[in-house]
């Protein structure tokens, strides 16, 4: 067979990229003009198109204010676009998000504030609690983010030491009705886990907080341990009247773009096994799980034979080891795969978040081939000793087999396409 598997890799990428693109799944989804007026806020990385969007095709005047993670602006005219940090927030994101606190302040009840939200949004909409500053969100998302925690777990923290997560945004814009657009990239698609669910009531306690704390030997400044033990910081619950008249909507999620690069892979010959949308766990031990399932293809052509293509979606985690370790959770599940398939011919893979960038380097993720143990051997790397030392990155970027799109404008979550070649008798 004659495909070329990094450029169907490629192909079946920005096949589900494309599925998630705020110009074709937002104007869909709009509400209807309001009597009064129409603010428009935000976070995420996808938010400042999502806000594009909105402008393109809404009837009417609007106004409003976004947060998006730097480099991730486009040109808009009706409505501000701020940039701030994102995994970690900064001042700049602080700043972006009182200017949007301040402007639902001002709604009245004929007013919508339509809130575009999208993945990256509970670093880059950040306001510190009563009590907290700055430096103690920080503090507490750095360790969050190395402690292997599930998201929902991180968020449920977040929202508790926040003043805008968790509902709050929602609550700050009553009696105005609000109207949220969703483009997920969490498992399990629910919107009170999307951003931390600014505009959606809470389930989430104090008391599950301080669980998830503990479990994971989670260090607290001493402002956010007394948050955490104050019941005025507990979240606006389901069922509180603020948010009777809202309304929620996902518009993107990542079933629909593994659905879109399943399409593309039939269209070139290739079966398609979509795995789930929902694969969580440690990233490199779930390389080698699916390892184990590209080997049972290429052996037994099992769940299909080959070629064929395993697709999936969802958020893996990485425990870190190194703090000064380079490369994020798709990185890593790459590196694990390798090492798992031990150059096993006639396996390809791809894996990549589908923002454009893993982690915080410049890549979206990583390409794996039969050979790519070898060339990193030849190179002088060791795969093992870099993956322990949360090193991806280098290795990956040692044989040339970095994913680089730039900012795709969108986030569903990460990508995992596994291709398994016929190999001759």
């Amino acid at each position: 067979m004659s495909t070329d598997p990094r450029a169907l890799l490629r192909r079946l990428f920005d096949a589900a990229v494309d599925a998630a693109r705020p110009e074709l799944c937002v104007p869909p989804a709009l509400p209807q003009p309001p009597r009064g007026r129409t603010i428009v806020v935000g976070a995420g990385k996808a938010t400042a198109a999502m806000a594009q969007a909105v402008e393109r095709a809404w009837p009417g005047p609007l106004e409003g204010v976004v947060v998006t993670r730097y480099g991730h602006g486009v040109p808009t005219e009706r409505i501000v676009v701020r940039e701030a940090s994102h995994p970690v927030p900064d001042a700049a994101g602080v700043a972006a998000t009182r200017e949007i606190l301040d402007l639902v302040a001002g709604a009245g009840p004929d007013d919508l504030v339509l809130c575009l939200i999208s993945g990256g949004g509970s670093a880059l909409l950040c306001a510190p609690a009563p009590g907290l500053e700055l430096s103690d969100k920080q503090a507490v998302n750095r360790q969050l983010l190395g402690c292997g925690a599930r998201i929902q777990e991180m968020n449920a923290v977040r929202k508790h030491l926040s003043a805008v997560k968790g509902g709050r945004l929602a609550a700050a814009a009553h009696p105005a009705r609000v109207v949220t657009l969703l483009i997920s990239d969490v498992v399990g698609d629910d919107p009170a886990d999307i951003a931390s669910g600014p505009t959606v009531a809470d389930p989430t306690t104090l008391a599950d907080v301080r669980r998830i704390v503990a479990r994971y030997g989670i260090p607290l400044t001493q402002a956010a341990a007394s948050r955490l033990q104050d019941p005025e910081a507990e979240t606006p619950k389901p069922g509180d009247p603020a948010f009777a008249a809202d309304g929620v909507a996902v518009v993107a999620a990542p079933q629909m773009s593994l659905d879109a690069a399943a399409n593309a892979a039939r269209a070139a010959g290739i079966t398609p096994v979509i795995l789930g949308d929902a694969i969580e766990g440690e990233a490199r031990e779930v390389g080698i799980a699916f390892a184990g399932l590209a080997r049972q293809v290429a052996r037994r052509g099992q769940p299909a034979a080959a070629p064929c293509v395993l697709l999936s979606g969802g958020e893996t985690t990485v425990t870190l080891r190194n703090e000064r370790g380079r490369g994020g959770r798709n990185q890593e599940f790459a590196l694990g795969l390798a090492l798992a398939l031990d150059g096993l011919p006639g396996v390809w893979a791809l894996a990549a978040d589908t923002d454009g960038i893993d982690g915080t380097e410049d890549n979206a993720g990583a390409i794996v081939a039969p050979d790519s143990l070898a060339r990193a051997r030849a190179a002088g790397l060791d795969a093992q000793a870099l993956l322990w030392e949360n090193r991806a990155y280098d290795l990956f970027a040692g044989i040339g087999d970095l994913l680089v799109t730039g900012p795709t404008l969108t986030n569903v979550n990460d990508f995992r396409a596994i291709l398994v070649m016929p190999q001759d008798p």
